[in-house]
């Protein structure tokens, strides 16, 4: 697909995975709006970048995905600039070593990996359906093994980084197959980008960032997935599914089970305050 003029959103766009993405975007000509949490890192990313692809339209929004507010705020800021949004990629994600409460009262790692991203879609909706067609790609892992406790969403029975991630990934994963008939004209895709060597485990224990850099792959590697979603003709018309290598695979337990789906989906509206 000809990305030129484009105008694709992505969260977390300044380091690793994000801002492996939106170099490839940006060299297609796509018009970049990194959402970043941090000004510095995120302007020296949006000089970098249009450095290094030759391409100056490359937006910079500041936002904390743990502040619904934030989101809001980034919402609207970039609506008044692009009534029509062409792809989002809901990237940012954090690995937290110890459970965290937000300003709006939910733990950290779920607000910011998955309730943020969930209210960011709803709130760019309109512009992606006025851009139709259009994507929505959301950055996720496989399935297996991952459960969502309906009784346990905010991990106060007991936390650790894995208990407290998998769910969110899980959650994205079940939000694409949610909205996927719900949406004309703009499709919804999870992927899994593999073990790839990024910050988000800085501030794990040293054996865990040890295996994890040990085993993992480029960032590079990581975004060739969300690169094809976004920009591939051969997905064009796919919707709700999930991807790993550039290729659609299979899911299992509960992101099979249209019931979780509906239970969280109207769960994350009531949350995020859309209803």
């Amino acid at each position: 697909m000809d990305m030129k003029d484009r105008v694709c959103v992505i969260t977390g766009g300044n380091a690793g995975i994000g801002r492996a993405t939106a170099e490839a975007l940006a060299k297609q000509g796509a018009n970049l709006v990194l959402i970043c949490r941090s000004k510095e890192r995120g302007e020296a990313a949006q000089r970098e970048l249009r450095e290094s692809t030759k391409n100056q339209n490359v937006e910079l929004v500041i936002a904390d995905l743990a502040s619904f507010a934030d989101v809001r705020r980034a919402a609207a800021e970039i609506l008044a600039k692009h009534p029509k949004i062409h792809v989002l990629i809901n990237n940012a994600a954090v690995f937290l070593p110890k459970r965290e409460v937000t300003a709006d009262g939910f733990e950290k790692t779920f607000q910011t990996n998955y309730l943020s991203h969930f209210l960011l879609t709803h709130l760019l909706l309109d512009a992606l359906k006025a851009a139709a067609p259009s994507r929505i790609v959301n950055v996720a892992t496989l399935t297996r093994g991952l459960k969502i406790d309906f009784d346990d969403l905010q991990s106060e029975k007991g936390y650790s980084i894995f208990k407290a991630v998998g769910p969110t990934k899980l959650a994205l994963i079940l939000m694409a197959k949610k909205m996927a008939p719900m949406l004309e004209g703009v499709t919804i895709n999870a992927l899994h980008p593999g073990l790839i060597k990024t910050g988000l485990l800085d501030d794990s224990p040293g054996w865990m960032r040890f295996m994890f850099h040990l085993f993992s792959a480029s960032p590079e590697k990581g975004a060739r997935t969300p690169v094809y979603l976004a920009s591939s003709d051969e997905v064009a018309n796919v919707s709700g599914k999930l991807f790993n290598t550039c290729r659609e695979v299979g899911t299992g337990g509960q992101a099979n089970d249209p019931a979780v789906a509906d239970k969280l989906y109207e769960l994350s509206l009531k949350m995020t305050g859309l209803t």
